[in-house]
Order: C-alpha cells, then sequence, then structure tokens
C-alpha cells in the first residue's frame, strides 16, 4: 500500500518519545513492504537528518517552520475565536495543506497515516487520481485532552480558567477526528477509554461499541540497546526527557525540589543527572546552587555512558498521556526504575518486581534510597524489567498489531472498489 505519512516533527534520530515511536512504526511499515511518502514538518536544525529518512521511505518532504513565544500568543488568540485547540491553530500552515493536497491529487495513495492530533487537520478527505478516497488512520499518542486536564490540577487559579477551555475544546476535537478517521491508534488502555469518553460526550449517536480504536504500545528496539555494565558503588541517580515539554519538566521539578533533599539527608554523596534538551532556568539555577550535587547536561547524543554511570533511573511525572519511552529505555538498558502511579500507565510492569512505585515525597525518597542500598533488588528490577522489554514492547513483537491494521483497511478498499 502507500501510505502518505504526515508528522509535525522529522523522526530522527530517535531521541524522544514521539520520535521513538514514529521512527518504529514508519521502519516497520517499510520492512513489510509498504510504500511509505514521508511529509514532515522540520526546524533548521533537523535538516542534516533528512537523508537518513529517506533510507527507509520511497519519498521524503518537508516543511521548514520556526516557532515562538509571540506567534504562540497570536495563535492562542486566533484559538479563542476559531474555537479550535491551540495546538492545531499554531500547526496549521498553508504550504503543508498545499504539499499533501497535491500529493494525493497526483499520486495514488491508499492511506494517510496522520502521525499526533495536529497533523490530522492535513490528512481530511480527498480524492486521489484514481478517484479513490484514501483511507484514514489517526495515530494518537496520547489522549491529548487528558494532559492538559491533569497539567491544569498543578497550575496557579490564573492558569486555570483558559486551560479547563483548552482542554474542552481538544476533548472535542479528538472526538470529531476519531468519528471521522477509519482507524485510530491508542497506545494505553486509558487513553481508549479517555477517546471514548470524548466520542460520549461530543458525538452522542455515535455507535461507541463499534469505534475503530486499537491501542497498539509504543515500542523500543532491544536488539539495538542492550544492558549496560553500571558502576557496582554508584550513589548517582539519572533522570532525564524532553525538558522543555512542561508534564516532564513539573515532575522532574517535583523530583529536585521535594523528594532529592529527602535523599540526601539519609545519604548525603547522593548525585542526580538531569539530562535532556532545553533545560528552564530555574533547573540550571538550582543546579548552581547545589555545590555540586545536581548536574544538568542539556541534550546528549548518547546515553549510555550517563546510564553506566548511574545506579538508577527516576521517572517523576504527575502530567502527560500515553506511555513514558523513558521507562522502556531505560528497561531496556537493564537501569532500575523508580516512578509514580502516572508514570507507569500503560506499561504492563509489576510495581515491587519490575519496578518501584512511590507518589508522595517521602514515599519517593524511602523507594530510591531503598534502591541505593540494596543491590539485590537493584539486580532483580534490572533482569525483569528487561525481560519485560524483550517480551511485551520490542517493536518487532508490537507493531505485529499495526499489520492487522491496515490488512483491514486493505480488504475494506477492495470491497467498496468491488462494489462501487
Amino acid at each position: 500500500m502507500h501510505i502518505l505519512f504526515l508528522t509535525q516533527i522529522l523522526p530522527y534520530p530517535p531521541d524522544s518519545g514521539p520520535k521513538v515511536k514514529t521512527w518504529h512504526v514508519i521502519k516497520f511499515l517499510s520492512q513489510r513492504g509498504h510504500k511509505i511518502t514521508l511529509v514532515a514538518f522540520v526546524r533548521p536544525e533537523e535538516e542534516q537528518h533528512v537523508e537518513s529518512v529517506r533510507k527507509v521511505c520511497f519519498q521524503v518532504h518537508t516543511i521548514t517552520i520556526k516557532r515562538s513565544r509571540l506567534s504562540d500568543i497570536v495563535y492562542l488568540i486566533r484559538s479563542q475565536f476559531s474555537r479550535r485547540p491551540f495546538l492545531v491553530e499554531r500547526d496549521d500552515n498553508r504550504a503543508m495543506r498545499s504539499l499533501v493536497s497535491r500529493i494525493v491529487e497526483s499520486e495514488s495513495v491508499d492511506v494517510i497515516h496522520a502521525d499526533q492530533l495536529t497533523m490530522t487537520q492535513f490528512a481530511l478527505p480527498f480524492i486521489n487520481k484514481d478517484g479513490k478516497k484514501p483511507a484514514l488512520v489517526f495515530d494518537a499518542h496520547n489522549a491529548v485532552w487528558t494532559i492538559v486536564e491533569r497539567m491544569n490540577k498543578t497550575l496557579p487559579l490564573y492558569y486555570r480558567i483558559p486551560l479547563v477551555f483548552e482542554a474542552g475544546r481538544i476533548k472535542e476535537y479528538e472526538a470529531r477526528i476519531v468519528r471521522e478517521f477509519d482507524s485510530t491508534l491508542a497506545v494505553t488502555e486509558p487513553d481508549l477509554r479517555a477517546l471514548v469518553e470524548a466520542l460520549q460526550e461530543y458525538c452522542p449517536d455515535y455507535p461507541v461499541a463499534n469505534a475503530p480504536i486499537t491501542v497498539i504500545p509504543i515500542a523500543v528496539d532491544t536488539r539495538q540497546f542492550l544492558p549496560v555494565a553500571r558502576r557496582a558503588d554508584s550513589l548517582k541517580v539519572l533522570t532525564m526527557g524532553t525538558l522543555y515539554y512542561p508534564p516532564n519538566a513539573d515532575g522532574i521539578r517535583w523530583f529536585f525540589r521535594e523528594v532529592f533533599p529527602l535523599i540526601c539527608r539519609e545519604i548525603p554523596q547522593t548525585k542526580l543527572t538531569i539530562v535532556g534538551k532545553n533545560p528552564p532556568k530555574d533547573f540550571l539555577q538550582f543546579a548552581q546552587e547545589s555545590q555540586g550535587s545536581i548536574v544538568v547536561t542539556g541534550y546528549v547524543p548518547d546515553l549510555d555512558p550517563y546510564f553506566a554511570e548511574s545506579c538508577l533511573m527516576v521517572i517523576p511525572v504527575w502530567a502527560g498521556g500515553g506511555m513514558r519511552v523513558r521507562i522502556l529505555e531505560a528497561f531496556t538498558r537493564g537501569m532500575p526504575v523508580v516512578t509514580t502511579t502516572v508514570g507507569l500507565e500503560g506499561i504492563q510492569a509489576k510495581p515491587g518486581s519490575d519496578v518501584l512505585v512511590a507518589d508522595t515525597p517521602v514515599e519517593f525518597a524511602n523507594a530510591v534510597v531503598e534502591l541505593l542500598m540494596d543491590r539485590e533488588l537493584q539486580a532483580r528490577l534490572s533482569l525483569n524489567g528487561r525481560r519485560l522489554a524483550e517480551e511485551k514492547y520490542d517493536w518487532q513483537v508490537v507493531l505485529s498489531r499495526l499489520e492487522d491494521v491496515y490488512q483491514r483497511l486493505r480488504k475494506t478498499g477492495l470491497e467498496t472498489t468491488f462494489m462501487g
């Protein structure tokens, strides 16, 4: 099948959760014999990676964009009048619309695969050159309305009223997309339930029981990323994430302000390493005032040295949706993990056996201290986490479900053609 794959970010290198997910999906579909035409927004610094993506795609087209706080304010105001979500308003782009339209109208496109919510606006019904309407697939990395709703609970009061309206707009938009698309991919059961809830609220006449939503977890490459040899005497704690993404930054901020001091009371030699792109200013300030106990690295191209120098990894998450790829990546490297209940959502790991889970500062600190001091517990979590990643989250295993979705679309398309 010829798949027109629309992404809001170039999925290479796969160094963040969304990129990891999208990169494996594209590789899998290509290996299964599908012809991929990728259309992606790119930032200027990403242009150097386009050729790497071309190696697995039939064609690659890019639209360069730049973001700024000033333009975001304009889009935020505009969204109040259009009643479309801010994220959709921000990513609307005339050049992208023209490019997608030209490809569909000039080539035989069987499926338009919209990766993440904001790209669905470019996949509205077209008729391709063969007179057929391409099937539409919505790849929902998250139920976005739940992310905004969760974030709202942690913010000052003056942010909450605007975000309540934004969450409602996103929820309505997601319901409409699920209703109009031929297939929707969710990464967790909670996300599936959230999308169904949106349908029930905004599309009450829709037959929810027959909603074409398939749960396909995010996958990792357990053959490429192997367990690291961690230092046996390490007292370093590692955390990482895309730090300009508010749910990631807020969780890590909670950890180094409220949890890490409790850990240091018990084990003063403990060090914290924070890895991630575009750290907020308060991260750098806090590290500077920590007298060397906290290090903020910014973006690093190779994580293995940081895994090898660390005893364990913490994934403190209070908002967000979908799955935490950081946890899966830690499992593949054989890293013991401490996270929150929200952080573990969508991952079939057993607390106490595969991972430690805690939700208050004291409980989280106690879990980290216990793990720092107990090498047998470290070894057990390391072994079990790695086994879980291999058995349930390797991309070759997980994405076989995606081929089933595409075969159903192929069958439906053939039946429609025959009946027509």
